[in-house]
């Protein structure tokens, strides 16, 4: 059977897939997360690789239904768990659309209106961030990409002869800080940069279970003092914990002071700068040196959509840029060729769904989103703040909310695994899905809104869960 169908049998398998699709957009208000525990499964596939051809009908609609059937399904609107949302349906259609024309971003010859469609995306979210005029930034992989990217701008403009002759030329030590909330994302890019993890310096958090900016200004002092160099604080606009937000305005004032590059880790919080209502909760933002957004968080597309902004530009150039024969720059052309500006080289079209989903929905669709789940998110802490059984560990800035069972003097082990068994109750039955993490060095329970289905009788269901597995999980341990 050879790759190119005929126009009847792409048509067929193409209704087939929006079939399939469109039933399971239709399930997940309701859809189980996932399988009950004891039908749950994680071994290994052990089929053969297929030697000859098979009906492409039945072995998509096989594919399907195995999926959805055995799946674990994040797009639920009873997923109250991390960062990954229900996708807008026109993302899916989206992303069917790269993946059929698969252009290459690589550079804007080859590209040409992909390209251009990127970069006026990336334009949109850096004038909602308050940039007006020299900015650029990139579509990446994830937070992971961004993060990463974020440290290696923040090196180039603050040694830039280490692009070159790596980071041994620096002279001494580089140091980054971030606090001990922040992303774990932090520590890879440290390690990939060559400067090493333990250049990473965790910084205390506050009451507020925010970056300490007065211990931050001090661990600057204190490496200068010691022959180190701190080149880049990394300020966190919704940490994965607990939702909260850095006093990003705080934090930029320390980094001027003593010529910090400061990047915002705003992977899940930064989207806030879609609502004119809740720019608030960013406020600041704008002072950063770099700026970490995925829409494939808050903004409810499909992965993989990273962003990384700047209002440096030309720094993009000096950390990404690498002279290739083969990839010349279209006479005329003046907008950046991808390749130079970032650390992908061959690199497919991740903007078009969040362009599309703007184009067809607008930002005040959005504005709405962010308002609803916030609304809802207060709700459940509301409820938490009046329940039997739990307690909020920290008042919830965003859409995160982390708590704990009371503790009646249970000790911090037996806190944990109280809240293990509360998460492995409450998620049994597959019908919805919470974790348990630790918060500044303590156990919790944490629940996230970022499906834009869930609704109050999801929060509602969710209760009832919680207080009977509280009730079993304490009579258990009488």
């Amino acid at each position: 059977m050879r790759f190119d169908f005929d126009s009847a049998t792409r048509r067929k398998l193409g209704y087939r897939l929006i079939d399939h699709v469109d039933d399971y957009f239709t399930s997940l208000p309701d859809r189980k997360v996932q399988l009950p525990a004891d039908l749950r499964t994680y071994g290994v596939l052990d089929d053969l690789l297929p030697e000859t051809e098979a009906d492409p009908i039945s072995v998509l609609d096989n594919v399907c239904r195995e999926m959805i059937d055995k799946g674990f399904h994040i797009p639920a609107a009873n997923y109250f768990g991390l960062m990954n949302p229900t996708p807008t349906y026109m993302g899916f259609l989206a992303e069917a659309l790269v993946a059929a024309l698969n252009p290459q971003l690589a550079t804007l010859a080859r590209s040409q209106l992909a390209s251009k469609i990127e970069l006026e995306t990336v334009r949109w979210m850096a004038e909602r961030v308050g940039w007006r005029s020299d900015f650029g930034g990139t579509f990446t992989s994830g937070g992971n990409e961004a993060n990463f990217s974020g440290l290696a701008l923040a090196l180039a403009a603050k040694f830039p002869h280490a692009i070159d002759e790596g980071v041994a030329a620096i002279g001494g030590q580089p140091v980054v800080y971030g606090s001990t909330e922040s992303h774990h994302s932090l520590d890879k890019s440290a390690g990939l940069l060559g400067i090493g993890r333990k250049a990473l310096r965790r910084i205390p958090v506050d009451d507020k279970l925010q970056m300490d900016p007065a211990q931050l200004e001090e661990a600057i002092e204190d490496d200068r003092r010691t022959g180190r160099k701190p080149f880049c604080a990394v300020a966190t606009a919704g940490t994965t914990n607990s939702g909260i937000v850095d006093d990003l305005v705080a934090i930029a004032d320390v980094c001027r002071r003593h010529q910090l590059w400061l990047h915002v880790d705003g992977a899940y919080g930064a989207s806030a700068v879609f609502s004119d209502k809740h720019r608030y909760l960013v406020r600041g933002i704008e002072l950063a040196d770099s700026i970490t957004i995925d829409p494939h968080k808050w903004l409810a597309v499909p992965f993989a959509a990273g962003v990384v902004l700047t209002r440096h530009p030309k720094i993009l150039e000096t950390a990404f840029s690498v002279a290739a024969a083969y990839m010349q720059k279209e006479a005329g052309a003046r907008l950046p060729d991808n390749a130079r500006v970032s650390t992908q080289w061959t690199r497919r079209m991740n903007s078009l769904k969040l362009w599309l989903t703007l184009r067809v929905h607008g930002r005040k669709a959005y504005e709405d989103h962010i308002d609803r789940q916030l609304q809802l998110a207060r709700s459940f802490a509301a409820w938490i703040e009046k329940s039997e059984h739990f307690q909020l560990a920290a008042q919830p800035m965003l859409t995160i909310v982390s708590f704990r069972m009371k503790s009646n003097g249970l000790g911090a082990q037996q806190m944990a695994a109280l809240h293990s068994e509360i998460a492995e109750e409450v998620t049994r039955d597959g019908q919805r899905w919470i974790s348990d993490t630790v918060v500044n060095g303590e156990s919790v329970l944490r629940m996230m809104i970022i499906s834009y289905l869930t609704e109050e009788r999801h929060l509602q269901d969710l209760q009832v869960a919680l207080e009977t597995a509280a009730r079993t999980v304490t009579s258990r341990a009488h």
